[in-house]
């Protein structure tokens, strides 16, 4: 989860350490709490989130990260909270609710939606906060190769993105997705361009996307975003194909057509998350073109 198994750890806020805001050269220094949590960021998505967005966390007195917490504006309408972690000695102590509270209010100086993806332990935490579901998401493992690729409805074809299909990427993922992220989507493609790949009409018009990206344990397929299932199913067997072995997607359980087609190659759900806002973000709700997330870091 990227937002909060911490923060649900947490007992009342002793307040005894100083928040300091992160700055990319302290990604590495960060990251093995992403490490120690089980999850699968590495220090490429800490640099790329703290410097986009509003990075917060503590040290002890050794002068070791113990505590992060990391608010992501997606354009001027929406932020999102994510890395919202401690490390083992250090819980029960407040330090996550602190952080936490630190993103929410550096949100709502800027007038923006917020949203999150919690897991079943974090939900509890942010009800009470303003939060409401929004929908359910599933982590899909793929265990092994995929062999065979879906073929694209007919009428569309699927090739691999380059990087003039860059802006069309944006602007269809603005639209799909409510955010506007064109920085995250170019770093992303910079850094797994084997799973960029679009979906195209007979006339050429941009039908879908998929991304990825390296990951701690394993590489990560998302976003794919794309008009319909099928689609979108097409491009996240294309993408999974190219990873030529283990991989990680979060799947919008929403997407049942694509849950099943994982289910039958053989993949599994790990974990859950429910998707979470608070404020007003009418896109973002819908979901109904998100057919995998960024992950929980990056919408």
């Amino acid at each position: 989860m990227a937002a909060s198994d911490a923060a649900a750890g947490d007992a009342a806020d002793r307040g005894t350490l100083p928040v300091l805001r992160l700055r990319p050269d302290d990604a590495d220094g960060v990251w093995p709490l992403s490490v120690e949590a089980g999850w699968n960021q590495v220090g490429a998505d800490w640099r790329l989130m703290i410097a986009a967005g509003s990075a917060f966390g503590m040290k002890d007195a050794a002068g070791r990260w113990i505590a992060s917490a990391l608010a992501l504006p997606l354009g001027s309408q929406v932020s999102w909270i994510s890395m919202v972690l401690v490390a083992n000695p250090e819980r029960r102590n407040g330090h996550g609710t602190r952080l936490l509270r630190q993103c929410i209010a550096a949100i709502e100086a800027t007038g923006a939606a917020m949203g999150l993806d919690a897991t079943e332990f974090g939900r509890p935490v942010y009800l009470p906060l303003g939060f409401h579901d929004v929908y359910a998401i599933s982590r899909w493992h793929v265990v092994s190769t995929i062999a065979t690729t879906v073929a694209a409805p007919p009428g569309f074809t699927i090739r691999a993105a380059g990087v003039r299909d860059l802006e069309q990427i944006a602007d269809f993922d603005r639209r799909g997705s409510g955010l506007e992220r064109r920085a995250i989507l170019e770093n992303l493609r910079t850094r797994a361009p084997q799973l960029a790949h679009v979906a195209e009409s007979a006339d050429g018009r941009l039908a879908g996307y998929s991304l990825g990206r390296d990951g701690h344990r394993a590489p990560h397929v998302g976003p794919v975003v794309a008009e319909t299932q099928a689609i979108g199913l097409a491009l996240v067997s294309r993408a999974l194909a190219s990873v030529g072995g283990p991989a990680i997607l979060d799947v919008p359980d929403q997407q049942g057509e694509i849950g099943r087609w994982l289910r039958s190659q053989g993949c599994s759900v790990q974990r859950g998350f429910m998707r979470m806002l608070r404020g007003n973000a009418p896109a973002v709700e819908d979901g109904s073109r998100i057919m995998a997330i960024a992950g929980p870091e990056l919408a």
